[in-house]
């Protein structure tokens, strides 16, 4: 079961994950935002920063971050964005220096919720708790 770890208070992040949801009808992904009791257990279990702010994929027992986990998350989704996969020819130190410049930003940009989104009805079961 692939899990994807997210910033769950960033506007940017919580409107990526409905994008995901959208765009993924057979549930292949579950969620959980970095903040959650889940989220904190999975990233200690990996060996991973509490602080960590960056996206997380956790697939077939392997960790994925920054664009290397946007990458391959968009390579899972229905419709045109597995094209998207082509960027993976660019280093991954240099695909990451445009993640981090929105990363960086992403709060500015896009602004910042008090507290964690909630799933809305019809895909709870695909956020773990």
């Amino acid at each position: 079961m692939p899990i994807i770890l997210f910033d769950g208070v960033c506007n940017l992040c919580n409107q990526s994950v409905q994008f995901i949801i959208k765009r993924d009808p057979n549930g292949y992904f579950k969620f959980a935002s970095l903040q959650s009791q889940t989220g904190q257990q999975l990233l200690n279990r990996f060996g991973l920063d509490n602080n960590l702010k960056t996206i997380v994929l956790i697939e077939n027992e392997k960790i994925y971050m920054k664009s290397t986990a946007v990458l391959r998350i968009v390579g899972r989704l229905r419709g045109f964005w597995p094209i998207l996969g082509v960027f993976r020819i660019i280093p991954p130190f240099l695909r990451d220096i445009v993640y981090q410049i929105v990363a960086k930003n992403r709060y500015r940009w896009f602004g910042k919720q008090d507290s964690c989104m909630l799933p809305f009805p019809g895909v709870k079961n695909r956020f773990l708790e």
